[in-house]
């Protein structure tokens, strides 16, 4: 009778714990539409061929992207540090060759995220998860975030104009191949590569040189896990937030304090590392792997 109560009890944990999961979008499941909110299986824009949403013939051309680009054709817009990360995007969905061109993700990252140019439906225009600490919710309407309309001033540059370099007072010690791969070379640089650092960010290559594009520090399919290595480490799921592209933790059990964050960031900002001062084995701190070790 024990066992027979014992075994109930632990089927019905089991399906506790499989109804608390949440699906890897995240909030870009978008209240259960889930992929069909951005991308369009068949015939173009979503709302049917160009009939409710927009009247672009290049609708879905590309990505299979559904929503819609109209608004954005041709805008120039300024990111980050009085705007001097000028993006000027294409006037048409049909002069773009490949999706990890950083001008496709950022147009297509703005028809859900702009909210100034590209007004959005079915949106909170914040994020579902809470900050660390401070509580509350950040904006994700870009040109729309409560302050000033049509601010992108206080954005992280993307574009061609941010291009990741080596040396110099923000960037690594390190050399970039003709294929715009980055790889470290300075001092230490197993340090960098083999023990704190590891989770790189994804850089879009224009004529040979890594740009950040928004995709760069964001996984749009992966709000929660980051499946990748760490320094020498194997594939490996890592908790993460705000679909960051790497181990994104502020806190650690919801009290200890983590560089998780920090450490992501130094990943193109080297200048502010650990090592670049002179302290090279602080370990990367309060990361949780929901997986195997690597």
């Amino acid at each position: 009778m024990n066992r027979v109560a014992l075994m109930v009890l632990i089927a019905a944990l089991v399906s506790m714990t499989a109804m608390a999961q949440t699906d890897v979008l995240g909030a870009h499941n978008v209240y259960g539409r889930g992929c069909v909110a951005c991308h369009a299986p068949h015939s173009g824009a979503n709302g049917g061929n160009g009939i409710g949403t927009t009247t672009d013939p290049g609708a879905g051309n590309l990505a299979l992207w559904g929503q819609n680009l109209t608004p954005l054709y041709g805008q120039t817009i300024g990111f980050g540090d009085t705007g001097k990360y000028v993006v000027t995007l294409p006037s048409a969905i049909t002069g773009f060759t490949s999706a990890q061109d950083p001008n496709f993700v950022i147009i297509a990252c703005l028809s859900c995220h702009d909210g100034n140019l590209a007004k959005v439906g079915m949106m909170h225009g914040q994020t579902v998860e809470t900050l660390p600490i401070v509580g509350n919710h950040a904006p994700t309407l870009l040109g729309n975030d409560g302050s000033t309309a049509a601010n992108y001033n206080n954005d992280h540059p993307v574009g061609v104009q941010a291009a990741f370099g080596c040396g110099g007072s923000y960037n690594w010690d390190c050399t970039i191949s003709a294929t715009g791969q980055v790889q470290m070379t300075g001092p230490a640089s197993s340090v960098f590569v083999n023990t704190n650092y590891g989770f790189t960010v994804s850089l879009a290559v224009v004529n040979n040189v890594p740009v950040v594009t928004c995709t760069t520090c964001h996984d749009q399919h992966s709000e929660i896990i980051w499946n990748g290595a760490i320094g020498g480490g194997g594939k490996v799921n890592w908790n993460t937030s705000f679909f960051v592209r790497g181990p994104y933790t502020p806190t650690s059990g919801g009290t200890t304090v983590s560089n998780a964050a920090a450490q992501f960031c130094r990943n193109c900002h080297g200048g502010e590392s650990n090592e670049m001062h002179g302290l090279m084995n602080v370990p990367t701190t309060g990361i949780t792997n929901i997986g195997a070790t690597p």
